[in-house]
């Protein structure tokens, strides 16, 4: 998408953490999402923590939700611990254990599933008359959307 748009791109992971792995204070971490927001011009990745995605759910002109069956999620998130043993993922700090990332990925998503997901389908649902929703619940509808470059503006 920042390809496509030409839009700056901040992954959470690389900001979250140290290379090598070790989190950032909270504080710290909170201070240096306010910093992206406070920008003209962003699209971000990532997750974060619960404070920093609502803050920037409400901030976002746009929101992309990619809402498929919690299968899918697993299964990329197992492809990345497979190709984390030869390079490192992209979007994570140099030299992140891609073991405990990947657990604590695994983790995250199950919570997500169960806690945040219902929440966000209905603030996306709600936010559709302020903001532009691209609400993506297929793979297929997730690869035309990167291929359809109209989608963005």
């Amino acid at each position: 998408m920042a390809q496509v748009t030409q839009l700056p791109l901040y992954a959470l992971d690389k900001i979250q953490y140290l290379p090598g792995g070790e989190e950032i204070s909270h504080k710290e971490y909170l201070k240096l999402h306010a910093e992206l927001l406070k920008q003209d011009t962003w699209i971000i990745d990532g997750f974060g923590c619960m404070q920093s995605a609502w803050e920037r759910f409400a901030a976002a002109d746009t929101l992309i939700y990619i809402d498929l069956p919690l299968v899918w999620h697993f299964l990329w998130v197992t492809k990345r611990l497979f190709k984390g043993i030869f390079i490192n993922p992209e979007g994570w700090s140099e030299l992140s254990p891609i073991l405990k990332g990947s657990i604590n990925s695994s983790r995250v998503l199950w919570l997500c599933h169960k806690k945040l997901s219902p929440a966000y389908r209905k603030f996306v649902n709600d936010a559709a008359s302020s903001k532009h929703v691209y609400h993506l619940t297929s793979i297929k509808a997730v690869k035309t959307f990167l291929v359809d470059t109209d989608a963005f503006y």
